[in-house]
């Protein structure tokens, strides 16, 4: 197996203030922050044209721009790192910079991760006996596995491949079902079509064993054998007291216990995670049916994090979820916009990137429940959306965050008030 290797590490990722410069001065405080003079550079237009988004899908007939932002003061594993989040929601990149400021106090994330392991299934119908069916595949284990390492000698010869076969018998209602799954260490890679391959090369052998025909044959996105987990500790009085973090306390507990509360937790977590797996170009439904799947135990939905407090008083949260994402294949490498988020991060593993997006969906989770938690989540959330309702308004330049600092004080972040009080702003200019 190859060595991990060592990612670079930006001089800091302590960017204070960024908000307050211009485009043009935040884009020179990053390159200059990771040492590279031109990594910036797809970003700045998308990075797509016309002739590679034809190549990407079909029936292709534009773009969509997505904002991208740069959370600021993570520390991951001793690690300075700046993070590229795509996202169109105000405050994502804010809190989650916040809270990571906090973090620093304690040196940051500690991350971990199981290896890159996906999983394809076999799916066997019109079986006459599907308990013997499952000890004959399991006979031929070696047998087979060769043969789907054969499909892909250089993720062998990376250190991937096979690792295991296993075979269900999964019976719900009176329905009965043969499935194997293939087991398989994809290395930087998010895996999908390695594990596919396999699983097509190898299912009419399975099928013959068993003596039925093999009817579905595709990786499953439930990838519960590639976790990543973060952790982290922030001191009470950065979070505003040993009564937030009682209230926090109280409130991640309820998402443990409550499916309603759990489905809202959940999505904060993914605010996080979603836009960075965005940004670098990798499969954001893939990574949520994974986390929102990993969510139930025992058929029931909680949260996928924990808050505990120290005894010290201090916050302890930690998350841990599936997170299939790779450096290598899809858009990661096809968009010049992916590649050049993927850069700004300086991970040198799939692992390691995921372990990353554990860490900032932690980040973006500790933020949402600390807003609920002390001054209400619409304070902060809907003094940056401000700025978004004056624009819609007709608002330009100056007038902007004018508009939208005049909404906020009459608490009424609305269409209808912002028309209105542009109308006036401009009858006293």
């Amino acid at each position: 197996m190859r060595r991990r290797r060592v990612a670079k590490m930006a001089r800091t990722s302590r960017l204070s203030g960024l908000r307050n410069h211009t485009i043009e001065e935040r884009r020179a405080l990053v390159t200059d922050a990771i040492g590279a003079d031109d990594v910036l550079a797809p970003l700045i237009d998308g990075g797509l044209d016309a002739e590679r988004a034809d190549r990407m899908i079909e029936h292709v007939v534009g773009q969509i721009g997505i904002p991208v932002g740069i959370a600021t003061n993570f520390i991951v594993n001793g690690r300075e790192v700046l993070v590229p989040m795509a996202t169109e929601e105000p405050s994502v990149v804010a809190a989650a910079s916040n809270i990571a400021r906090m973090a620093r106090d304690r040196g940051g994330f500690t991350t971990s991760s199981t290896a890159p392991v996906m999983q394809a299934q076999i799916h066997v119908v019109d079986l006459a006996d599907p308990h013997g069916a499952r000890l004959r595949i399991l006979e031929h284990r070696d047998e087979l596995m060769a043969l789907a390492n054969d499909q892909d000698p250089k993720l062998v010869e990376f250190g991937g491949g096979v690792r295991d076969l296993i075979v269900r018998i999964i019976e719900r209602e009176g329905r009965r079902h043969l499935v194997a799954h293939l087991l398989v260490d994809v290395r930087d890679a998010m895996g999908a079509n390695a594990v596919n391959t396999m699983a097509e090369a190898i299912s009419g052998r399975v099928a013959e064993l068993a003596g039925g025909r093999p009817l579905l044959r595709i990786l499953t996105n439930k990838a519960d054998l590639r976790l990543s987990r973060a952790r982290v500790v922030i001191p009470a009085a950065l979070l505003g007291g040993p009564e937030i973090v009682e209230n926090m306390i109280l409130a991640a507990r309820l998402a443990e216990d409550d499916p309603y509360r759990a489905a809202t937790h959940n999505k904060g977590i993914m605010n996080g995670i979603s836009a960075v797996v965005l940004a670098t170009g990798n499969d954001t439904r893939a990574v949520e049916a994974g986390a929102h799947s990993h969510a139930v135990q025992d058929g029931h939905y909680g949260s996928l994090s924990r808050f505990e407090r120290s005894e010290e008083g201090d916050l302890v949260a930690t998350l841990e979820l599936p997170l299939a994402v790779g450096l290598v294949g899809g858009a990661t490498k096809t968009h010049p916009a992916a590649r050049a988020a993927v850069a700004v991060t300086e991970v040198q593993t799939a692992q390691e990137l995921a372990e990353l997006i554990c860490a900032v969906g932690l980040s973006q989770n500790v933020a949402a429940v600390r807003a609920l938690a002390a001054e209400g989540i619409q304070q902060g959330h809907m003094a940056l959306h401000a700025r978004n309702v004056a624009v819609a308004a007709g608002a330009e330049g100056t007038e902007i965050d004018a508009l939208a600092a005049q909404l906020v004080e009459l608490r009424a972040v609305r269409a209808d008030i912002a028309e209105r009080e542009l109308a006036r702003l401009r009858e006293q200019s």
